[in-house]
């Protein structure tokens, strides 16, 4: 089962390996990179920090030596950064590692980082600095529940597409709400920028209840794993935009007394589905995905080779 190199070598090929969280992504890219014999890009911008480890599911000490890992914990929670800056280093190194191998692995499931990286980003509105500082000082004075309720009453249909558990993207879609009338969607073009390379999308389809048992089983892995003492070492630093995210939240409201360390766990794998399903729905609207059965990778693997040389030919 090889890869006919002389035609990919035509045009470069970045192969994006996407799904939901806890489906699976990394054993596929991980095996999907030693059989094309390139590295890995990861797309997952909970991955991207040092301090957190336990919480993001970071791959193995075993996983990372497998196969050279690119933007895994290569940042500080307490550096900056966005889709945009992600977008200019992911396409700098993959221009690099293409140099060396025609096919690329991407792996992650962070849909805006992806779609940075393969078709640009559109640009939003300038920032209302006014009306944004107002709603992160209703945000820190009566919670993330009030800037939800807000979004849901100005778009509800936006809202349940949204990744509404984040404080930060709830600031910014209402702060475009309330400045034009219309939310972040209505400025996203639909256009592609050009990339120098192919672009194929593997997606991993699995049964929703297959999927959240495997969520709920993860949580609990993490708890004993050590997540409360990871949290606990991070809360002085909850306000950073990089923590607000599920897992981290949670423990830290119990911190605070606001829940048992029970409900704080419930909450996590709660809210870990809610992601989960808000992941699968942006995917979903991507036609360009080939998706593939969860169980079926050995059977999947000259089908996806095949699909990647003939992507390199066109």
């Amino acid at each position: 089962m090889n890869l006919n190199t002389k035609s990919a070598k035509k045009k470069p090929v970045l192969l994006v390996v996407l799904g939901a969280t806890a489906s699976g992504k990394t054993a596929w890219a991980i095996q999907l990179a030693q059989h094309f014999g390139s590295e890995i890009i990861s797309c997952d911008a909970r991955q991207f920090y040092k301090e957190m480890n336990i919480g993001t599911a970071v791959p193995s000490t075993q996983e990372l030596a497998a196969v050279p890992h690119h933007f895994i914990q290569h940042i500080s929670i307490h550096q900056p950064y966005n889709a945009g800056m992600y977008e200019r280093d992911a396409l700098a190194l993959i221009a690099i590692l293409h140099q060396k191998n025609p096919v690329q692995i991407m792996v992650g499931g962070s849909g805006m980082y992806i779609k940075a990286v393969c078709e640009g980003l559109d640009n939003l509105p300038p920032a209302n600095e006014k009306l944004r500082t107002e709603l992160t000082h209703l945000w820190k004075t009566e919670g993330i529940a009030m800037l939800q309720a807000n979004m849901r009453t100005l778009d509800a249909s936006y809202y349940a597409q949204m990744e509404n558990q984040n404080p930060h993207r709830l600031i910014r879609a209402l702060e475009i709400m309330l400045t034009h009338g219309k939310n972040p969607a209505h400025f996203q073009t639909g256009l592609s920028q050009e990339r120098p390379f192919e672009i194929m999308y593997v997606g991993i389809d699995m049964p929703r209840e297959h999927l959240y048992r495997r969520i709920n089983l993860r949580v609990e892995q993490m708890m004993e794993n050590g997540l409360v003492d990871e949290a606990r070492n991070l809360f002085p630093f909850k306000h950073l935009k990089s923590l607000q995210t599920v897992g981290y939240q949670e423990l830290f409201a119990y911190f605070e007394g606001q829940c048992s360390l029970e409900e704080a766990t419930a909450l996590i794998q709660q809210n870990t589905r809610r992601y989960a399903k808000r992941q699968l729905t942006w995917f979903r609207k991507n036609e360009k995905i080939h998706w593939f059965s969860h169980e079926n990778l050995a059977k999947s693997l000259q089908e996806i080779a095949d699909k990647v040389s003939n992507a390199a030919q066109h």
